[in-house]
């Protein structure tokens, strides 16, 4: 059991937590208790997860179905040293929703696919090799123009379902806007959930909810299971999808090192294959892509319990009730409206997501290899060019990575043999105005001197 993860030392009497203290991956509380906050890791990612199924139009249930096999699955990889929850991941909704118009459903899958294997293969090199090559391919100010593009690409498909029910989506959008800052603790890191909730039941008053299909359906069933399609033009829509994944889970791991003193280095490889692992099941089954989730990192800061044990409970609940047909219609009756109120915020925040590793890593935007590495992408993506090369179509999203990429490091090449970029990639942190700014004079005074 020890191999999984799953042998748990009961962490002081199981009843509470000392304060400054919290429990470890490898401790648990006493089983009501870590049941209780395993539930409540369910109830985080309700929101988010079931949100990109109903938006992309694949089966609710099923999607709960892999998420709860890729979260033990993801467990197991780890032998429980990471805490994590997988649900759905934000970032498949554009290539998904793209791929469908040209190749179906079973087409989308067929990229879902691809995409969970290249993660694994990327996870297998980083456990291997270590994540230096990662950061060094993607520095901050490529990983960010690649997260924001893919957020604001997304715009156009908010303002759709916005449309469609203006009054729900205003409702459904300040309910989300006010719940974040009315209210501490998890309701407030719930937001998204509540404001979905709020929005539905003034959709059922106006009348824009309907349920035949959920009466319809049956109270205990299997979930509804597709096969994949493999089309070759589905790799530029997919491929850019990896990079945010690997980007999401370092720094999902990362964050989780930090919040309990641990040192997760050697595991954040194992973290990618089974990342990658679990997307590849939920492909092949009709299921969203997976990720980790951010939303179950608020649940740990905010209960101060960072045990496994509470994941396994998650998982396994999360299949249970992916067994309800019946559950699964009634997650799907979640009308337009209120999808357009929710998605103007998700998808503002998948983009402001990129800002903010920008922020963080404290690019300096003087640089002109990092400005125009990040205005070429972010319009390229914003606008959705598109490309189209026999089978192949790239859209705004993989043009937009490609072009980060390519501007990035060619520029870079380009200045390094010329020597003609003085300007830090980064801001430097804590220097007055004067000082940075004769700091850089004579930077570009020994420029000249060479």
């Amino acid at each position: 059991m020890s191999m999984l993860g799953m042998k748990w030392k009961l962490h002081g009497t199981g009843k509470s937590i000392k304060p400054g203290h919290v429990v470890a991956p490898d401790e648990r509380l006493a089983w009501p208790l870590t049941i209780g906050v395993g539930m409540q890791h369910v109830v985080a990612m309700f929101g988010a997860t079931f949100l990109v199924p109903i938006i992309t139009g694949m089966p609710p249930a099923t999607t709960l179905f892999f998420s709860g096999i890729g979260t033990l699955l993801f467990l197991v990889i780890t032998k429980g040293r990471v805490p994590s929850y997988l649900g759905s991941s934000f970032a498949f909704i554009a290539p998904i929703m793209a791929s469908q118009q040209q190749f179906g459903v079973p087409g989308a899958l067929g990229g879902v696919v691809l995409a969970g294997v290249a993660l694994a293969l990327i996870g297998a090199i980083v456990q291997k090799f270590g994540a230096g090559w990662i950061n060094r391919l993607m520095p901050p100010i490529v990983t960010g123009a690649i997260v924001a593009l893919i957020g604001l690409n997304l715009a156009p498909a908010a303002k759709m379902n916005f449309d469609a029910a203006p009054v729900t989506a205003v409702i459904t959008l300040a309910t989300i806007i006010l719940v974040s800052v009315l209210f501490r603790g998890i309701v407030g890191r719930l937001s998204i959930l509540v404001g979905v909730v709020v929005g539905y039941l003034v959709a059922m008053l106006r009348g824009e909810v309907s349920y035949e299909k959920m009466e319809a359906a049956a109270w205990i069933g299997l979930p509804h299971f597709q096969t994949p399609e493999f089309h070759v033009g589905v790799l530029g829509l997919f491929v850019p999808v990896v990079l945010v994944l690997v980007a999401e889970n370092i720094g999902h791991v990362k964050s989780v090192a930090a919040m309990t003193g641990q040192n997760l280095d050697g595991v954040s490889g194992r973290a990618l294959m089974a990342d990658g692992a679990a997307t590849v099941l939920a492909g092949i089954g009709g299921g969203s892509g997976t990720t980790t989730y951010a939303e179950n990192i608020g649940v740990m800061a905010a209960t101060k319990v960072y045990s496994t044990a509470a994941y396994w409970v998650a998982g396994v609940f999360a299949i249970v009730l992916s067994f309800s047909p019946k559950f699964g219609e009634l997650i799907a009756t979640v009308p337009p409206g209120v999808l357009g109120g929710a998605a103007t915020m998700l998808y503002g925040m998948i983009g402001i997501l990129g800002v903010k590793i920008w922020v963080q890593n404290k690019v300096n935007f003087s640089n002109p290899v990092n400005l125009t590495t990040a205005a070429v992408a972010l319009i390229i993506g914003i606008a959705d060019y598109t490309w189209t090369i026999g089978e192949l179509t790239f859209t705004g999203i993989a043009l937009g990575s490609a072009a980060a990429l390519v501007i990035y490091h060619g520029m870079k090449a380009i200045a390094k043999v010329r020597g003609s970029v003085a300007e830090p990639e980064a801001e430097q942190a804590g220097l007055p105005p004067a000082v940075k700014a004769a700091v850089n004079a004579a930077a570009k005074r020994a420029q000249k001197k060479r």
